[in-house]
């Protein structure tokens, strides 16, 4: 199995770096990609849903982006201890019908001895914005990483 750098046990500027990474790969948008940070047989519960596995996590991913058009994510760390990464994040999108969403939520994260993720617990909130209150527009450009962002 390859291993997926930075290893645990993490330091504030791993955790940092795999936070990153992560928001960049869900940024692609790209189900097969994004999958690969996961161990074969990793467990999430998202929202309401319980999925086990990359296959699992593909189809998941999958509908969610077919649902979620012109979805675009910002990830912060939150802490940290050995395997385990928590972090808070907003993404917004917008549906078919063209209303926008940003949805706020909490990951708790669980890595094994090669850096892949083998638990990922999210709970997430959806709040309806006008288009113009929208404030994520694509991936986070370089000048902005690591600034934290708003609360609300």
């Amino acid at each position: 199995m390859a291993q997926r750098p930075p290893l645990p046990p993490f330091d504030h500027t791993t955790a940092l770096q795999k936070v990153q990474a992560a928001e960049d790969a869900w940024n692609t948008r790209d189900p097969q990609k994004v999958a690969l940070a996961y161990t074969p047989d990793s467990v999430w519960r998202n929202r309401d849903a319980f999925v086990t596995g990359r296959e699992a996590i593909v189809e998941f991913l999958t509908r969610k982006w077919e649902r979620e058009l012109g979805y675009a994510l910002r990830k912060e760390l939150w802490a940290f201890d050995g395997n385990r990464i928590a972090v808070r994040f907003q993404y917004e999108c917008h549906d078919a019908d063209g209303r926008f969403w940003r949805s706020y939520g909490n990951e708790l994260w669980e890595f094994d001895a090669d850096g892949l993720m083998a638990r990922r617990e999210a709970s997430i909130n959806d709040v309806r914005i006008q288009e113009e209150d929208r404030r994520i527009f694509g991936p986070r450009p370089d000048d902005e990483r690591g600034v934290p962002f708003p609360i609300g």
